[in-house]
């Protein structure tokens, strides 16, 4: 049986950004795959009684520094979205659906850029819709999925069964049972999958 990591995630935060595009690169030496899981943060953070380290002005300061240090030293994009914090629902629930009919990876890379390199407003109906045309998804196809019962459904399973097993932010991720948060714990779900 093939090892996997599952990868819960949401694109509001900025240090799954990183995470999302580091984390192939580690499946690739491994030889593992890695299981997609769009959760919604707001709802994980509701669930476990986290909040964001923005809400912190000290934390949210020295985070933003690390975060730049981080675009440095893995030579990714990145600057801080001047329209965040930002509802993630439709993104999210869209992750849902596109995880079942679309290229999940192709849409999240999408949105990651957009939001964490580009600085656009994916709240903003009008800018979310030129995105989706971008990736060849019609955007009233997109709009009608995640108006869907089962999408919404299956967005908030992913989300209870994150907390469920333990998730208090994001990312989070999973080598079996083993719980790691942050994208600064990438090296140590690389040592687990290597067992």
């Amino acid at each position: 049986m093939k090892k996997t990591v599952e990868f819960f995630f949401d694109y509001i935060s900025p240090a799954t950004y990183f995470a999302h595009f580091l984390l192939p690169a580690i499946a690739e030496r491994t030889g593992a795959g890695i299981i997609y899981r769009p959760f919604l943060l707001g709802g994980v953070f509701k669930e476990s009684g986290n909040s964001s380290p923005m809400t912190t002005p000290a934390k949210a300061a020295w985070m933003i520094k690390d975060l730049e240090r981080l675009a440095r030293r893995h030579q990714l994009p990145f600057k801080l979205n001047h329209h965040f914090p930002f509802n993630t629902v439709q993104l999210m629930r869209g992750a849902c659906w596109l995880a079942d009919h679309g290229d999940l990876k192709a849409y999240s890379d999408v949105m990651f850029r957009a939001i964490w390199e580009e600085g656009r407003n994916v709240a903003d109906e009008e800018e979310l819709k030129d995105i989706l045309q971008g990736l060849a998804i019609d955007p009233l196809e997109f709009l009608e999925a995640v108006s869907n019962q089962d999408i919404k459904d299956k967005l908030r399973a992913n989300t209870d069964e994150a907390v469920r097993r333990g998730a208090f932010g994001a990312p989070t991720l999973f080598v079996g049972d083993e719980l790691f948060w942050g994208q600064d714990r990438l090296d140590q779900v690389e040592e687990e999958l290597n067992r």
